[in-house]
């Protein structure tokens, strides 16, 4: 097919411009993104035969609109369909595109991102497609399965190289995550600065037994999620990654023994206090949540895409119920930091409070 650097128009997607086969010889990929010109005129009829091929396209699809302004109406079923948008203007309230005071540049940034790391980019965006409908255990599920497949992918084989061995984590010198309960309300608190509360398994069980109890007892009516020190959680803890004995028991413990699921069934009664650092599992934990509260120090990281990999804490599950798939999409490619501001505008949190 070519340079991977292609742009294409919206007349040229639905004739078929997309539907080349994503493989070639020895099975690499073929161009695994392109930017669908947006600018143009385009007739409604034309705009839903390319979202037809959008929805069935293998290849990561990326809108580019220069122009300012609101998309048209027929343009609105075609932006559905895509990966993502560039564009010049885009209102908080526009899921399905990202603003970006040089459109061209950004377009070029999320290219060259995507090559870096083309496997789990383009299992990221199937993943987002597949699980935006799907009830959140069975979400969870999909991205576990998906991230289990990445850990055999080249991407994650070289970050782990570039990361170098590393001892796992001493024991917590303290308890890893602190409970204590005022009349109705239950207070948890993950309580391992020393690591910046990464989200290994000591915290990760503490934190799932804290809310175990809390979903078993019908008289706690609130439950308020902190961070002790000066980040909520840095995330996964880098030392563990790579350490469970087989990919199938990593998805099971994922899935069945992470907090993404409990959180999700007890959002109602959860409030979460976030500040510092929030990254991977540290805002894809949160965003189950029907609450969060962000300090204005805050900043929010996905940074898994860049590791080979895609969110694994169920991020590709709340995030895009919080921001849509779409924005979702490009943060997770880009890995860029969000701060509180763009977290609140976007939906991702829900006040900003010292």
């Amino acid at each position: 097919m070519g340079s991977d650097n292609l742009t294409i128009t919206p007349q040229a997607l639905a004739d078929g411009a997309a539907d080349a086969p994503l493989l070639s010889e020895g099975a690499a990929v073929d161009v695994p993104i392109l930017t669908v010109d947006l600018d143009g005129d385009v007739d409604a009829v034309t705009c839903a035969r390319a979202a037809e091929r959008a929805w069935a396209s293998d290849r990561l699809l990326v809108g580019l609109r220069r122009g300012r302004g609101e998309p048209s109406p027929a343009l609105w079923d075609l932006l559905s369909a895509l990966d993502t948008t560039i564009a010049a203007q885009s209102s908080p309230a526009e899921r399905f595109s990202v603003a970006a005071h040089d459109p061209e540049a950004a377009i070029g940034d999320l290219h060259a991102a995507v090559r870096r790391n083309v496997h789990s980019s383009l299992v990221l965006g199937q993943v987002l497609k597949l699980s935006e409908h799907l009830p959140v255990p069975a979400a969870i599920d999909v991205e576990s399965l998906a991230y289990s497949t990445l850990l055999g992918a080249p991407e994650f084989r070289r970050w782990l190289v570039q990361r170098g061995p590393r001892p796992l984590p001493p024991p917590s010198p303290q308890e890893p995550v602190l409970v204590r309960r005022e009349g109705p309300r239950l207070f948890v608190t993950l309580n391992r600065p020393e690591r910046r509360n990464a989200y290994g398994a000591e915290v990760r069980d503490g934190l799932v037994s804290a809310l175990g109890l809390a979903a078993m007892d019908v008289t706690v009516t609130d439950i308020v999620l902190d961070g002790s020190g000066p980040s909520f959680s840095a995330g996964g803890d880098l030392a563990e990654f790579g350490t469970t004995p087989d990919l199938a028991t990593a998805h099971l413990i994922r899935t069945r023994a992470g907090a993404g699921r409990l959180v999700a069934q007890l959002a109602d009664r959860i409030e979460v206090r976030v500040h510092g650092s929030c990254v991977g599992a540290g805002i894809e934990v949160p965003a189950f949540a029907s609450r969060i509260v962000a300090r204005p120090d805050s900043v929010f990281r996905l940074p898994e895409v860049a590791m080979g990999l895609i969110p694994g804490a169920g991020g590709t599950v709340s995030v895009p119920r919080r921001i849509g798939r779409w924005r979702a999409f490009w943060w997770c490619v880009t890995g860029v930091g969000l701060d509180a501001h763009t977290a609140l505008d976007w939906g991702l949190v829900d006040e900003i409070s010292d």
